[in-house]
């Protein structure tokens, strides 16, 4: 997830600000994508896929130098945000995948409106995401994602 965080699409062309919220932002829009892809396919999500995402963030707020109380509460936060996510990131009631626009204004403000080109651009790559990944065997679906290059 945090290499397509890291895409360079998202900082260049959609001018995104390069920031750990933001990547976390769209790891969390990525993963949320898998989660749903599983679900539709009638299948459960890995938990030590889950429990691997969040021990790297956990790792990386330490390294960052949050100590053992900040890391907790900040850990508690990410969970919430990604559950928030999670719910509200498809807005199709199908198979299909439809973004749902007001989720990413409010998590990437700089896009200003759901008609903004780049927002449009941001849309699209979500769509190709969700169309390349459901192509994909669940088994190796995690592995991957990583040739995604939207």
């Amino acid at each position: 997830m945090l290499q397509l965080s890291r895409n360079i699409f998202f900082y260049k062309k959609i001018n995104l600000n390069d920031s750990f919220e933001t990547r976390i932002f769209l790891m969390f829009f990525h993963f949320s994508i898998l989660m749903i892809i599983f679900k539709k396919k009638g299948k459960k999500f890995e938990q030590k896929e889950y429990d691997n995402v969040f021990f790297n963030i956990e790792n990386n707020l330490r390294e960052l130098g949050f100590g053992d109380v900040s890391v907790n509460k900040k850990m508690k936060d990410l969970n919430k945000l990604l559950y928030d996510i999670l719910l509200k990131i498809d807005d199709s009631n199908k198979n299909d995948f439809k973004l749902n626009k007001k989720l990413v204004l409010k998590y990437f403000s700089s896009l200003k409106d759901e008609n903004n080109p780049k927002t449009q651009d941001f849309e699209r790559y979500f769509k190709e995401f969700y169309k390349f990944c459901f192509e994909l065997p669940l088994e190796n679906m995690i592995r991957e994602i990583l040739n995604f290059k939207g």
